[in-house]
């Protein structure tokens, strides 16, 4: 059963079982508005305790209803219905009270909860607002101030925190049932206290409001559900409950069907399926308990940190002593950073450390389970790295390389045992940045691509399969993203309009800007290699700019000028005149903000495509996770592919005839073309 009633004496306790989250679905909500009107019934039973089996509370709303219409009894119906029971309900938390989870404990009497608990209102991450009184019931608990907050970012709140701002009663420290029934018991002969609907709103100061809309405004940026949900908490400090209840469930509704919302949807379900892929079930991964970091570089650092958040030691290794102190300040500078920053305490900054251990000696690695090697971009570098892998490690442990670019395989060549070799692109800060792709070689044992996975969800990454090309999955698009914005140069646009034209679609800086502040002579490297290899590379411009050293911000210029001291990007004179002299007879045109975005996007869905017809990448939704996770595509547009799903495939394909027919872009290819006559790339295998 659902829904299961247990009597303790005139405490009744109710226990949602529907695994694996508990999630809200109809038969749930079903059960417990039944289990509501027959405890009201009951003359034996005096308060009710509401708590759920497995891991968590009731975590939210049940994704399978996402996008169907709303079946009966509706959400605010149940929370309601709680709430004016005859007898007081005590929610006993543990695990997540997300979402509607948080809405049906709000609409009891009293909460209380397990320590390790956490409570919250996520709707916005899914570009909706709380739908069954969130946003109308929190800030009669906690206030507006701790209301907007947490309705706006959609952040939880630990439970200590919790109680600490007045959302939990207690805290149980044994057994939670048991704890909560003996709360129950302990408020009976106490009066009640109001329930939330019949609270009033503490006023806020003055001009709190207007700080508080450009506080989220700035945040949310384009995003529509932050503001809309700042909206519903003012209207509930500003109306009666009936009307502000009113008003959120409208507001709820409209942004239901919206194509953020439809975005946001569409994101979720592919993070939540990316940690667990199909092709990989029935696989048993490696036990990883210990892993090395071979090379203490930035990248080298920031894997090391990684490692250690999720609890494994690991050992750095270094080419000499000089290069271990370098590496371990390294690695300090990012505990000591999250420190300062009050992310984790002193203490665990000092753990964290304590956990690594330095040498130049790859004997030490003879019991390591995996190894990750992050040195610089050169495949005989590499390579000799691997070979004193072999020679020191386990015959059963995993190697695995952190390349940008360069073919695993021609790395894995020369060594024995290549099946338990594999790719990890880690994204820099590797310890921030959540896309980890996974690139196995041919030899790849499918047993070891799954404990690729299992070390992402160790890590708490995206992980993405991606097959082996120039670049994979994202860094090959990428390379048409900066082409293309050289085109635009080329035929009248200026690096200050691109720029502003990709913020305003909502990445968090242009294709100029995030050149200047990785380094123009990094893509130079990669452009000088591929050209080795007989490959074309387009960056005219680029390359005219690394030949007088002008690599961005650590040079004092690259597409930008730059003050000593100062980040902040100004028009360069000289730029401007490489520019001119390469767009000689190149056809111009004028440029708005929209016909830029497109020039670039159009051409990286392209790419995409024919990432989905080489097998690089297995579906669109992977090629969506590695833009967002890795080079900030906006969220809440769900990706490039969803993107240009959703603005319509034929109009894009018409878009790119017309931009292949200026010499600005390649003409769509056969995927592209296909999926836009069967209406979407999901409709096309391979």
């Amino acid at each position: 059963m659902t829904i299961k009633i247990e009597h303790r004496g005139e405490i009744a306790v109710v226990t949602v079982d529907n695994p694996p989250v508990n999630a809200l679905s109809q038969v749930v909500r079903q059960g417990l508005l039944e289990a509501a009107k027959a405890l009201d019934a009951d003359p034996s039973v005096k308060a009710i305790v509401l708590t759920c089996a497995g891991r968590t509370f009731i975590a939210g709303a049940d994704v399978g209803e996402f996008g169907k219409p709303p079946m009966p009894p509706q959400l605010p119906d149940l929370v309601s219905r709680i709430e004016r029971a005859a007898k007081p309900w005590v929610a006993a938390i543990h695990g997540s009270a997300l979402g509607g989870g948080f809405e049906v404990a709000l609409g009891c009497r009293f909460r209380v909860a397990v320590p390790s608990a956490s409570v919250g209102l996520p709707e916005v991450r899914l570009g909706i607002v709380p739908g069954a009184g969130g946003t109308v019931r929190l800030p009669r608990l906690a206030g507006v101030e701790s209301a907007v907050d947490m309705v706006t970012t959609g952040t939880p709140l630990g439970a200590r925190k919790a109680h600490v701002a007045g959302l939990i009663h207690s805290l149980i420290e044994d057994d939670l049932v048991t704890g909560a029934v003996s709360f129950a018991r302990s408020i009976l002969d106490r009066p009640l206290p109001d329930a939330l609907c019949d609270r009033p709103v503490a006023v806020p100061p003055v001009g709190f409001w207007e700080a508080a809309e450009r506080t989220v405004s700035a945040r949310a940026k384009r995003e529509e559900a932050p503001l809309k949900a700042l909206a519903c908490v003012r209207r509930a400090a500003e109306t009666d409950f009936a009307a502000a209840i009113a008003f959120e469930r409208e507001t709820f509704l409209t942004l239901r069907g919206s194509a953020q919302a439809a975005a946001l949807r569409h994101v979720f379900f592919a993070e939540r399926a990316a940690t667990r892929p199909p092709e990989l079930a029935g696989l048993t991964p490696c036990m990883i308990r210990s892993a090395a970091v071979i090379g203490g570089g930035t990248m080298g650092a920031g894997i090391a940190a990684a490692l250690r958040d999720a609890g494994l030691p690991v050992i750095l290794v270094e080419r000499d002593d000089g290069a271990i102190e370098r590496g371990l300040a390294n690695v300090r500078a990012i505990f000591d950073g999250a420190a300062k920053r009050g992310r984790i305490s002193a203490d665990v900054a000092a753990e964290r450390m304590a956990g690594i251990t330095a040498t130049t000696d790859y004997a030490a690695l003879a019991d390591v389970d995996l190894t990750i090697e992050a040195v610089f971009e050169d495949l005989d570098v590499k390579r000799d790295v691997f070979a004193r892998l072999a020679d020191n490690c386990r015959e059963d442990a995993i190697l695995a390389t952190n390349t940008s670019y360069l073919d695993p395989a021609r790395i894995a060549e020369r060594i024995r045992r290549p099946e338990r070799f594999l790719g990890l692109h880690f994204f820099s800060p590797a310890h921030v940045m959540k896309l980890l792709e996974i690139v196995p070689t041919k030899a790849t044992a499918p047993e070891v691509l799954a404990t690729g996975f299992s070390l992402a969800r160790m890590l708490n990454k995206i992980p993405v399969r991606a097959g082996i090309c120039d670049g994979f999955i994202g860094n090959r698009i990428l390379k048409i993203t900066r082409a293309q914005a050289e085109r635009l140069l080329l035929s009248g646009a200026t690096p200050t309009a691109v720029d502003a034209a990709m913020r305003a679609f909502g990445l968090p800086m242009g294709p100029f800007e995030a050149q200047d502040l990785g380094g123009l002579d990094i893509a130079a490297f990669q452009r000088k290699a591929a050209r080795a290899r007989g490959e074309a590379c387009f960056a005219p411009i680029a390359d005219r700019l690394c030949a007088i050293e002008r690599y961005g911000q650590k040079s004092g210029g690259g597409w930008y000028d730059y003050e000593p001291g100062d980040r902040t990007p100004r028009p360069s004179e000289a730029v401007a005149a490489v520019i001119a002299e390469e767009a000689q007879g190149s056809p111009r045109r004028d440029w708005d903000e929209d016909a830029i975005a497109d020039c670039i996007l159009w051409p990286m869905v392209n790419e995409g495509a024919r990432i989905l017809a080489d097998g690089i990448a297995l579906r669109p939704s992977d090629v969506d996770l590695v833009k967002i996770h890795g080079y900030g595509f906006p969220r809440w547009r769900g990706g490039p592919m969803h993107h240009a799903e959703a603005h319509g495939l034929d109009a894009v394909v018409e878009t790119l005839r017309g931009l292949a027919g200026e010499g600005l872009a390649e003409p769509p290819c056969d995927r592209l073309l296909e999926a836009a006559r069967r209406g979407g790339f999901s409709e096309v295998r391979r």
